[in-house]
């Protein structure tokens, strides 16, 4: 379906604006009520990654994850799908929290209580934001009540740092990254632009990791199996113009940021967060894009410094359809890294 300029959604209006004066969005929006990026602009959450090479064993990552019959699946909906976030603020309660892997949490405390929603399901995540201090608070396994809790696992990130937890330390999730950047949002939908990369599992992953990953639970030595924190990308040359304009908000983003592999778990299942707006009809139709549209990319390039998330820098420019109108969603949301150095 082509889109002329009077037909692109009211919503989009603001990006296509952005697009046609040469700005490029900075970084994920922030969570609704509050005023906390999600990372810098700069964190490799946040990174293009549409010019980078093919991994070289991307062909083999696809095919032990049957990328040639499966399709992707949104992990996420109404309740009791995907993953639920909580906003505080300062004058919530904390705790301390016992952790079956205490040496590689954070001891906390941890802004948890009776009010704390917590992802349906055995992994009973939690993650939480305080909008006062723009710290981000996951747990894997949580449950409790009053002063007694106890999780899995926790980790705490300063969303405005880029720094990395210690090497070989696990967090709320196997790859030692955090969920909650990972997750695609009905806000950010609205809004018109995915500026971050997505959380994906794979059912059989290596026994190591890639940066920005810190940790693997591998079931194999078996460089033939994706390892942890590898980054795949929906191919450019795949059609998404016959998708809703919502569907392709979440498939651009694919194209540019991609699809970061942070846990064991079904094969192409992306992660979302669990929010009764969003439709039926969308989740429909990202169940139809095939996993072999995608390929892995080497990201290795825009490290600079193994123990940050901070990725090299990228001139970035912006390019709108002849004469500045947008013959298509796609033709005009292209951001084309020159360069990094």
């Amino acid at each position: 379906m082509a889109w002329g300029m009077a037909r692109v959604p009211v919503f989009l209006i603001a990006a296509l604006a952005a697009a046609v004066l040469g700005v490029v969005p900075a970084a994920a929006a922030p969570p609704p009520s509050t005023s906390c990026s999600v990372f810098p602009s700069n964190n490799i959450w946040n990174t293009d990654i549409s010019k980078l090479p093919v991994h070289v064993r991307s062909a083999q990552w696809l095919a032990s994850m049957a990328a040639s019959t499966a399709k992707l699946h949104p992990d996420f909906g109404g309740p009791p799908y995907g993953f639920p976030y909580n906003v505080v603020g300062n004058a919530h309660p904390t705790v301390s929290v016992t952790f079956q892997y205490a040496s590689e949490s954070d001891p906390g405390p941890y802004p948890v209580g009776a009010d704390t929603l917590v992802e349906n399901g055995s992994d009973r995540h939690a993650l939480i934001i305080n909008r006062d201090t723009c710290t981000l608070y996951e747990l894997y396994d949580l449950s409790g009540s009053g002063s007694s809790w106890t999780a899995g696992s926790g980790a705490i990130f300063p969303l405005g740092s880029n720094a990395l937890r210690p090497l070989g330390w696990t967090s709320a999730d196997a790859a030692g990254l955090p969920l909650f950047p990972g997750l695609v949002r009905w806000d950010e939908v609205q809004a018109g632009a995915i500026n971050h990369a997505i959380r994906f599992t794979a059912q059989q992953t290596d026994q190591s990791f890639l940066w920005p990953a810190r940790h693997q639970a591998g079931s194999a030595a078996n460089p033939s199996l994706p390892p942890m924190g590898a980054r795949f990308r929906l191919k450019s040359t795949y059609d998404i113009s016959h998708f809703s304009a919502q569907a392709q908000v979440i498939l651009l983003a694919m194209q540019h940021y991609g699809l970061i592999l942070a846990d064991n778990g079904s094969n192409w299942f992306f992660s979302g967060t669990e929010d009764a707006a969003w439709p039926d009809s969308l989740l429909t139709e990202l169940k139809s894009v095939p996993a072999g549209q995608f390929e892995a990319v080497d990201e290795s390039a825009l490290m600079t410094d193994p123990n940050s998330a901070a990725a090299k820098s990228c001139a970035l420019a912006s390019t709108v359809g002849s004469a500045g109108r947008a013959s298509t969603l796609r033709s005009w949301w292209r951001v084309s890294p020159a360069g990094c150095g």
